[in-house]
């Protein structure tokens, strides 16, 4: 019957495009949602398109090419001003790697990383003035009494790029916890040159309440200045509030982005069984977990009261069920490939495949899956200088995707 009904829906989306494709105008054509497994939940969303939004697919043809495979766990990538890639290393190291796959040796003077578990050498950015400067921002997990935190540091890529020079914690994020799991670990620039960090709420039910506390870090995403305090103009979240706070009520967030017309934050976050997220950030907002989400433990049991909606909490642009685990990712902002611009790209682990959404109005208006053959753990993705993106995979590939010539 579930296949029935899949046909039908399918024969349905087709016809109708047929019908008005002449009156679609800029609008792409419209298949049938790209998720075909059960969802491990009834739940209903709070509006339509908010999941299984229509499936689109890329007209452009496209060149992929694993352009290395010798890397270790990569977790972040950057394009450097010359068009080579700058990645972090799950194990604490940092490579750089050419457009022809060299891949450097090392970069030394970083400090100890806790990589047990989901820790290690995580997300970077580098300065906006980064020609002139060579300062790059990264995020790690680092051992401190009580156990281990989501911390901040910032360094100088040193002339000969063998090493990172004068490398200083600027944030932790409070309290420690003797765990391994979500970290956050994202990193992004504002327009006003402030920093946007992504922590998790350390994934245990003990930490799990934190969340929502507005006197710890934990499963938030903060705005920090270069040197590590509170960035002027953040919202205030009452008597004892951490003044870095920007909003609360996250789970593992792993991606940030920064939109290219808007300058809004976007963020995707893992949910438990069912429920990862696409938000939309706005200063001062709570985003709701654990008191609301559209998963479920991993064990079957409802999270809390298993209530998806609740005044005063923010609702995902998106979210998956089943989980297809986003980690890093990029909006498009080069004209390669005209019909990508302004979409969101985001690395999926579980899912592998690179997610493709296309955002209309601040909605989900198509979802397309890249890559899917490839068997891969999409970690990171990233626009290059050239205008093609790139991605990381857990595996150790950095992939090179473009308009074909």
């Amino acid at each position: 019957m579930r296949n029935l009904f899949l046909i039908l829906t399918a024969t349905a989306t087709l016809a109708l495009h047929a019908c008005s494709n002449d009156n679609d105008g800029p609008n792409e054509p419209k298949y049938p949602p790209v998720e075909t497994e059960d969802p491990n939940t009834d739940y209903q969303p709070a509006f339509t398109g908010q999941t299984r939004g229509p499936g689109v697919r890329t007209t452009t043809k496209l060149d992929t090419t694993v352009i290395t495979s010798s890397l270790t766990s990569p977790w972040g990538v950057k394009s450097l001003p010359d068009g080579r890639l700058l990645v972090t290393q799950k194990g604490g190291t940092m490579r750089i790697v050419t457009q022809t796959g060299t891949v450097s040796s090392p970069i030394t003077g970083l400090p100890a990383v806790n990589a047990n578990g989901q820790g290690g050498l995580l997300g970077l950015t580098l300065d906006p003035a980064f020609s002139t400067s060579r300062m790059v921002y990264w995020v790690f997990s680092e051992n401190i009494a009580g156990g281990t935190v989501t911390a901040v540091a910032k360094g100088r890529l040193a002339n000969d790029e063998k090493t990172i020079e004068n490398a200083t914690v600027i944030y932790r994020a409070i309290p420690a916890y003797n765990g391994t799991l979500h970290y956050g670990g994202r990193i992004v620039f504002d327009a006003q040159g402030n920093l946007f960090v992504s922590t998790g709420e350390r994934s245990d039910l003990v930490t799990r309440p934190l969340a929502q506390s507005t006197t710890a870090a934990l499963g938030k995403i903060l705005r920090i200045t270069k040197d590590g305090q509170p960035a002027p103009g953040n919202p205030a979240f009452g008597e004892g509030g951490l003044p870095e706070l920007y909003t609360i009520g996250h789970r593992n967030p792993q991606g940030l982005a920064i939109h290219p017309v808007t300058g809004e934050l976007w963020q995707a976050e893992h949910g438990p069984r069912g429920g990862d997220e696409i938000n939309r950030i706005q200063a001062g907002k709570n985003f709701g977990w654990p008191t609301i989400t559209y998963g479920i433990e991993y064990s079957g049991q409802k999270v809390g009261d298993g209530i998806q909606q609740k005044d005063g909490l923010e609702q995902p642009v998106y979210y998956w069920d089943p989980v297809v685990s986003p980690s890093g990712m990029t909006f498009y902002a080069g004209d390669r490939v005209p019909e990508w611009k302004n979409n969101l790209f985001i690395g999926a682990l579980s899912g592998q495949h690179i997610v493709r959404l296309v955002i209309e109005n601040n909605k989900v208006a198509g979802e397309e899956r890249l890559l899917a053959g490839e068997n891969q753990r999409f970690r990171d993705v990233t626009q290059g200088t050239d205008g093609a993106l790139y991605a990381i995979t857990d595996q150790g590939r950095l992939y090179r995707l473009d308009k074909a010539e």
